[in-house]
């Protein structure tokens, strides 16, 4: 089918409006974490009360100048999220199709589940400081995806035209672009983990740690589920479910490398740094699976010319 022009322009619109509310928010963050105070512990002293450790946000009516920044900050990050659902919509929309057949759509898709994953964090964890040090490598990705890596918006190619493209490929950029949010999460563990804190506003290192476990575990069975459905599209387009292609045997490793965490986190003796070094090794892979093999390597899986 035709593309339709009008929808396309609005997407990369509604796309680049995301990267500028992106950038603002980023902005009010830093504020926040240069300007407020180091957060306060409360102990642990009956039922109901807070674990120690845990930053606890002041009563609304004593809300700091510094802490009204960071609530803007978040709130321009739902703001974004909505503008950036808007542009996938718009360029699905557009032609027809599925928004991610190809390395400029997939990116988008990637990054857009990491900042929602960073909004349920923030939900369920007193971390909206951080909001600088994640939404930055996102912006990045995002910026490199609008430019670089920027494609029209067209029908896919005839050995992408498979219901195998909505289901193994949406599956495996949504858990890549959550996986990138503990590796962050495991970096700054092992900053603010180090002997001499010298990062007294940074959460807890336990809050840290607990954040980058959840949030693998929660993407590690889809990860899984889309390198499966990936084995399945492969045996049916190619005729076999295994080939070793750059691009499946590094999914192979990251795989390998993140059940390697999951095990590490609950084996006294690596549980803490040993743990986060590993998931910051699944980070790099991840990060290096992204780029390289995509973009560099040859293979059935590459995207590379796009």
């Amino acid at each position: 089918m035709p593309v339709d022009e009008t929808l396309a322009t609005y997407s990369d619109w509604l796309y680049r409006s995301a990267l500028g509310v992106y950038l603002f928010a980023i902005m009010l963050y830093a504020v926040e974490q240069a300007f407020a105070r180091a957060p306060r512990k409360k102990e642990l002293v009956g039922a109901g009360a807070p674990v120690p450790g845990i930053l606890t946000d002041e009563p609304k009516s004593e809300l700091s100048r510094t802490e009204r920044i960071g609530r803007m900050g978040a709130a321009l990050t739902v703001l974004g999220a909505l503008l950036h659902l808007g542009s996938l919509v718009m360029r699905g929309l557009s032609a027809g199709r599925a928004p991610w057949g190809n390395m400029y759509e997939y990116m988008s898709l990637l990054c857009l589940a990491a900042v929602v994953t960073w909004i349920v964090l923030m939900a369920k964890f007193p971390i909206r400081r951080l909001g600088a040090f994640v939404l930055t490598p996102i912006l990045v990705l995002l910026f490199l995806g609008g430019t670089v890596l920027y494609a029209e918006s067209a029908p896919v190619q005839p050995a992408l035209r498979s219901y195998w493209l909505v289901i193994h490929v949406s599956v495996i950029s949504i858990s890549s672009g959550v996986l990138l949010i503990p590796g962050v999460t495991s970096i700054l563990y092992l900053l603010k983990d180090s002997k001499a804190d010298r990062f007294p506003k940074l959460p807890s290192a336990d809050v840290l740690d607990r954040m980058s476990y959840r949030t693998t575990v929660l993407a590690f069975p889809l990860f899984t589920a889309g390198i499966i459905c990936g084995a399945i599209w492969a045996e049916a387009a190619w005729g076999r479910f295994w080939g070793w292609d750059p691009k499946e045997t590094v999914a192979f490793v990251s795989w390998v490398v993140y059940a390697a965490y999951l095990h590490a986190r609950a084996t006294a003796g690596w549980r803490g740094r040993g743990a986060a070094w590993i998931n910051v090794a699944g980070f790099a892979l991840n990060v290096f699976n992204l780029f390289f093999i995509n973009l560099v390597t040859t293979g059935l899986h590459s995207y590379a010319g796009l």
